[in-house]
């Protein structure tokens, strides 16, 4: 798969739930170019790998329609042969629904959500997010060794580095207990080593596209909820604004991470691994 083939296949899954839709939406793009860096899925791809990753808000109809364009999405999807990718229960009783699927056999991620509008009324506004699998940019090979470093990069990390696969992969756990898809890759974000007097850091970061504010404070309590279950340290994170956050430390390797809803409608992410993992007393 290429580039044009991905944002090709993702614009044809956004068509599949909005063509039959009535009332018929207006589609508005989101976000800046579709292409960035993979939030890896696995721990063996190539660190150099990119991603699709088209939004489209559905405008020009009443917002009382809103949860109505998400239950049609998810039919239209349904009717193709796409899958849930989770339970597939879905809380219709909500005024603000989110759905979430992928498609089979080539995996590429898609949800239908409701974002608040205006919450007295009932009134919200659906979008449409289609994410692609990871892919190999031209001219890489899966023996490149190349990786992409964030704009907020103080050195570029080399792939093949512990602690870039051990940032890597904490990100690739956190992207799955979120089960929401990532956003484009934003200005500041990506992977930088970073030196101060402690020594030597990977730093990942990363954002989820914009959600509800219930999935985005429930995206929070799910990461937590991994993060104890996977024996990491956790303790809430206070913040001003009083929005969810949490910070995990992994008393194996010693990384970090932190876990913030935001008031954009993302969910934030950051992994700090240490170059260097302390030896255990004794070993």
């Amino acid at each position: 798969m290429n580039e044009q083939q991905a944002i090709d296949r993702a614009e044809e899954i956004i068509h599949q739930a909005v063509d039959g839709m009535s009332p018929r939406p207006t589609l508005e793009r989101m976000g800046h170019a579709p292409v960035g860096a993979c939030i890896a899925r696995d721990d063996h791809g190539p660190d150099d790998r990119v991603q699709v990753t088209v939004i489209y808000k559905l405008t020009g109809v009443p917002g009382a329609e809103a949860q109505n364009l998400v239950r049609q999405a998810r039919d239209a999807w349904l009717k193709q042969g796409h899958k849930y990718n989770s339970s597939g229960e879905v809380d219709w009783s909500s005024s603000y629904p989110s759905v979430y699927m992928r498609t089979g056999p080539d995996d590429f991620w898609m949800d239908a959500v409701t974002g608040v509008l205006d919450r007295a009324k009932g009134e919200g506004l659906a979008s449409l997010k289609v994410t692609s699998p990871c892919f190999l940019p031209p001219g890489k090979s899966k023996a490149s060794g190349a990786t992409p470093a964030g704009p907020a990069a103080f050195e570029a990390p080399s792939a093949g580095d512990p602690a870039t696969r051990r940032a890597l992969a904490h990100s690739s756990r956190i992207y799955d207990a979120l089960q929401a898809g990532s956003a484009p890759t934003q200005p500041g974000e990506g992977l930088s080593t970073v030196r101060d007097e402690s020594g030597a850091s990977v730093h990942h970061t990363w954002s989820t596209a914009p959600l509800p504010e219930e999935e985005r404070a429930a995206a929070v309590v799910r990461a937590q909820v991994y993060f104890r279950s996977a024996g990491w340290n956790v303790r809430p994170m206070p913040t001003r604004e009083g929005v969810p956050a949490v910070v995990a430390g992994h008393p194996g390797d010693h990384t970090v991470a932190q876990v913030a809803a935001s008031a954009t409608g993302a969910v934030r992410v950051a992994v700090t691994a240490p170059a260097t993992v302390p030896t255990p007393a004794g070993a």
